[in-house]
């Protein structure tokens, strides 16, 4: 099983998309990077947790899913590298691969020893981009092909029924 802890506003700071969300309004680019994740989660199939700082939002630690994603807002006076070093850990274990994204740089030396993948914001945005490209064409595949019937057609009558499907006359 792989897992893919993410720095959130280390990636939001990161993803020229998201900068341009943090000092307009931050919580639509926590928002955007957790719908990102979302797609990145369903296509890849890694379990993904997202750790935002707490000195952004105030309080006691949070957890919550959203688009069945992980969300984490660290308790006061932790960091997300501090949270994400003991996510790390903790999760670790024979039968799973922790990836940690995150482009700071003394975290990724930190995760290293925790014996996980680092993953530059650099290099998630490029796999996101990615996967965008291939929903994309996936589903450009799917709405041309022809809807498959287990009963012989004609071609006439196979237009016939796609109209009424349609609610056309």
């Amino acid at each position: 099983m792989d897992i893919l802890l993410v720095d959130g506003y280390n990636i939001i700071g990161a993803w020229p998309e998201l900068r341009e969300w943090k000092d307009k309004d931050l919580s639509t680019a926590r928002n955007l990077l957790i719908e990102n994740m979302a797609e990145y989660q369903a296509y890849t199939g890694y379990r993904t947790i997202i750790v935002f700082d707490a000195h952004f939002v105030k309080g006691i630690e949070k957890k919550a899913k959203s688009h069945n994603v992980e969300v984490v807002f660290t308790r006061e006076n932790e960091t997300a590298d501090e949270h994400i070093e003991k996510l790390a850990k903790n999760l670790n274990n024979i039968k799973t691969q922790i990836h940690v994204a995150t482009s700071d740089f003394t975290e990724q030396w930190a995760i290293f020893g925790q014996g996980a993948l680092r993953k530059s914001a650099r290099e998630l945005r490029n796999e996101m981009l990615e996967i965008k490209r291939d929903i994309k064409r996936d589903v450009k595949e799917i709405q041309e092909q022809k809807p498959h019937s287990r009963i012989k057609l004609s071609d006439g009558v196979a237009e016939i029924f796609e109209k009424w499907r349609r609610g056309e006359r």
